[in-house]
């Protein structure tokens, strides 16, 4: 099965693997080759919550959600995401939630635009792409900041050595910095062929190795990420 076709690596964690797993072949094919290897996991922290009103909670992740909901039992503050998928996950969770397009800037200008928030909580990773407290504050909105969870390395699993000595490209979508950096230490002395797709400059950037086929996202969301792969992977 899948016989010609490059192998889809996805390295991030398991849940969210599986997920993009299953997108990618409703859009390209059943029977494509993926292999799933994370290379990092989420752990959720136990902080103390910030007290004092908050006119919202901003969620910038999914992983943000999942992280925040098992330290209060209060749903009444409106919930601002980042994206539709973490919004749904937001919403499923009890949240009157609304998704701004899966841009930091865009719903930093969003937020800032709506007139009404004075101060927001910000339930974060312990590693955040983009500055949303900075650019909040500069519109004269209080973040507070709270980091609810950490992703985790991951020593790299032996089936990414096996795909890595093979002669079938491998195509490797880059979701974060973070991620791109960890693949890029475990496909160290590869002989397959490398195709990226970025969701960011940031995270091309983050890749180390040389790669045969590269593009970037033009949207930050698995939509745009799917789409960068469909460009990926044209007949050249």
């Amino acid at each position: 099965m899948g016989e010609g076709r490059p192998i889809l690596l996805l390295t991030r964690p398991e849940a969210a693997s599986h997920r993009f797993a299953a997108a990618f072949r409703a859009r390209f094919g059943s029977d494509w080759p993926v292999v799933i290897a994370p290379l990092m996991e989420i752990v959720a922290l136990r902080p103390t919550l910030p007290e004092g009103h908050f006119d919202a909670v901003v969620f910038t992740s999914e992983n943000a959600v999942s992280a925040y909901v098992p330290l209060t039992h209060d749903r009444s503050t409106p919930a601002w995401c980042v994206g539709e998928r973490t919004a749904e996950v937001a919403r499923s969770e009890g949240f009157s939630a609304r998704s701004e397009g899966g841009d930091i800037v865009r719903l930093a200008q969003r937020i800032a635009e709506d007139g009404t928030l004075r101060r927001v909580l910000h339930p974060q990773g312990m590693q955040v792409a983009g500055d949303l407290e900075a650019a909040l504050e500069s519109a004269g909105i209080e973040t507070v900041s709270v980091k609810v969870y950490e992703q985790r390395a991951l020593p790299p699993p032996g089936v990414i050595r096996t795909v890595a000595a093979g002669a079938t490209p491998i195509v490797l979508p880059l979701f974060s910095p973070a991620s791109a950096a960890l693949a890029g230490k475990a496909l160290t002395g590869h002989s397959s062929a490398l195709w990226t797709a970025a969701i960011s400059d940031a995270a091309a950037l983050a890749f180390p190795l040389p790669t045969e086929r590269r593009v970037t996202a033009r949207q930050k969301t698995a939509d745009g990420m799917l789409a960068a792969l469909e460009m990926l992977l044209a007949p050249r």
